[in-house]
């Protein structure tokens, strides 16, 4: 998988070249922070045949912090589009290295709704074993799925919670949201 760095972007992007930058989180995540010109297409939405009339020039792909947009990448290539370049560090690096960013409304990130949804879970699992000892296997379930997506690098519960309602762009975000990927 090629990589790029946010360094190397933000130099690209300031010698004039055509840059196109796909931004693989949430549309709400999106709409908090993102590279300037980049286009929103949620991970669970990606196809390479979106971009099967693009020129052979490089598809920049960006999440928060690298794992989705590598997974992105990964997608793309076992589909037969081989052009993709993941943005090393995401998102959160770019910022640091200073590349021209859109802010927006302040979201919660995926992460951390993951982190919220498993710990709730959990704790709920072990307080109802005191009304009837299967009820740890919520705990147990929950614990496996941490381990599963840690092994795996796919997180299922991460991937319901990005199509829940509120992690859905809303009307008047000023979020550029596309299903395409062509234009910078």
């Amino acid at each position: 998988m090629n990589t790029i760095t946010p360094q190397e972007l933000k130099q690209k992007i300031e010698q004039g070249e055509r840059i196109d930058i796909v931004d693989v989180r949430t549309p709400a995540e999106f709409g908090e922070v993102h590279v300037r010109g980049a286009k929103n297409i949620p991970l669970d939405r990606i196809e390479a045949s979106q971009f099967s009339n693009r020129e052979e020039a490089a598809l920049y792909v960006i999440c928060q912090k690298g794992s989705r947009g590598a997974m992105a990448c990964r997608k793309l290539a076992e589909a037969g589009f081989h052009q993709a370049v993941n943005i090393d560090g995401g998102t959160q690096a770019c910022v640091e290295a200073g590349v021209d960013v859109v802010r927006g409304k302040k979201v919660m990130s995926l992460e951390r709704q993951v982190r919220i949804a498993a710990g709730s879970l959990v704790l709920v699992g072990v307080g109802l074993s005191f009304v009837h000892p299967w009820f740890i296997a919520i705990s147990a379930f929950v614990g496996a799925g941490l381990v599963f997506a840690g092994v795996t690098d796919t997180c299922g519960m991460g991937m319901m919670l990005a199509r829940m309602p509120w992690n859905q762009a809303s009307n008047g975000a000023g979020c550029n949201t596309t299903s395409q990927a062509s234009g910078a």
